[in-house]
């Protein structure tokens, strides 16, 4: 009998519940107000804020080129994470393109992201 897949992971950011704002990177207080930070889930939904296409092999497991982004999250604008951006051509990334988090993690730890 096969074991059915775990749930992938959901992407966690620090919310303030006192005034809903959303802080990455994690500081464990928040910036506007000073009240606490809880990591929340996020959709994993976002756009890609600015790129770089890398050609130069400084990790062997992971082939070139790739993308390096900047995404920023929809839950609040300014929230943003580097990521890869994967399952297109690296020319074909534009700033300002729509990307979904994708379940698995980059070989070197980054959150992976795909058109939407």
């Amino acid at each position: 009998m096969a074991v059915p897949a775990e749930p992938p992971t959901p992407m966690l950011i620090e919310h303030c519940d006192a005034c809903a704002r959303w802080v990455h990177p994690a500081t464990g207080e928040c910036r506007d107000c000073g009240g606490p930070l809880v990591a929340r889930p996020v959709s994993g939904r976002g756009t890609v804020f600015t790129y770089t296409i890398n050609y130069h092999p400084y990790n062997p497991d992971i082939p070139v080129p790739y993308v390096i982004a900047i995404v920023e999250l929809a839950e609040q604008s300014g929230l943003r994470v580097a990521a890869n951006i994967v399952g297109c051509e690296p020319e074909t990334v534009t700033c300002g393109m729509p990307v979904n988090i994708r379940p698995e993690r980059g070989a070197g730890g980054a959150p992976l992201f795909a058109p939407a």
